[in-house]
């Protein structure tokens, strides 16, 4: 059973804007009932470009039903501009949160609101139409789907852009093109930070903001290369330049757990957080 919060569920049972509006100035229609999800959203504007009237029709489970009610009731009055920066992460907070396997359905809405827009503003065809190499067959996922979603959503597995875009789940013959594209657009952020950073004005971190930074190293770059091992690590103080973590899973009183800690903990931090920072295993 997946754990939905009480507004997820609110969404699923007493679903707001379900139909078709007459005469609709957009229309947006994604996904398939091959795939097992789909959705149709059409809008009308006002005098004023504001988003007057929205509506959906959906199948799929109960997330993709509370995520596209959520989005009708989110971009109700306002402009084609405003609505159009409405990003999945944005659904999902509304919803106070989407169980990560279920993520694809925020996705699949945002994906039906630009269609829909675009309908508007070109009068192209409603259908999604597959920009770009198609990476992933079963669910007509494209390279470029791919890199939007690990870009905006900080993804670094084949299984979040799995629940993330349904990309592998089928045939699973595509997942190591997958993972080429998450190393590759990694690897293109890492170097965006890099140089963002060498640009900035050095400044002394608060304790606060070196507390944060080194939470955001460890779980963007620490923690998934300790899990590929089925370890783990917690982080127990920070006392000035000295970072005191804990070992946990099979990292836990490994032989080499203090190689682990010089040679990929403090390495890493050192890299992204401050290169006078010291690593030590707290003593528990």
């Amino acid at each position: 059973m997946w754990d939905y919060t009480e507004r997820v569920m609110d969404h699923f049972r007493n679903p707001r804007n379900v139909g078709a509006v007459e005469n609709p100035d957009g229309v947006g229609e994604v996904g398939s009932l091959a795939c097992g999800d789909a959705l149709r959203l059409t809008f009308k504007l006002d005098a004023d470009g504001r988003i007057t009237e929205v509506k959906f029709q959906t199948f799929g489970c109960a997330s993709a039903i509370a995520s596209s009610s959520a989005l009708t009731e989110m971009i109700k009055g306002m402009t084609l501009e405003e609505a159009a920066a409405v990003t999945n992460q944005d659904i999902a907070r509304y919803l106070g949160g989407l169980p990560e396997q279920k993520m694809h359905c925020s996705v699949m809405g945002r994906e039906a609101l630009e269609a829909a827009i675009e309908n508007y503003r070109s009068g192209s065809t409603t259908k999604k139409i597959l920009a770009g190499k198609v990476v992933c067959n079963c669910f007509g996922v494209t390279e470029e789907e791919i890199e939007r979603v690990v870009r905006e959503n900080g993804l670094t597995t084949v299984d979040q852009v799995t629940n993330y875009t349904k990309a592998g789940g089928g045939c699973g013959k595509c997942k190591d093109d997958i993972a080429a594209i998450v190393d590759r657009v990694r690897v293109e952020l890492l170097e965006a930070e890099r140089k963002a950073g060498a640009q900035a004005a050095p400044r002394r971190l608060t304790v606060i903001e070196k507390i944060r930074l080194i939470e955001q190293t460890i779980d963007r770059e620490i923690r998934p290369l300790l899990k590929n091992d089925g370890g783990d690590i917690e982080l127990i103080d920070v006392d000035g330049n000295r970072v005191k973590v804990g070992l946990r899973g099979m990292c836990a009183g490994c032989q080499v757990a203090r190689f682990t800690l010089k040679d990929v903990v403090e390495v890493k931090l050192r890299e992204f957080v401050s290169s006078d920072l010291v690593v030590e295993e707290a003593k528990e």
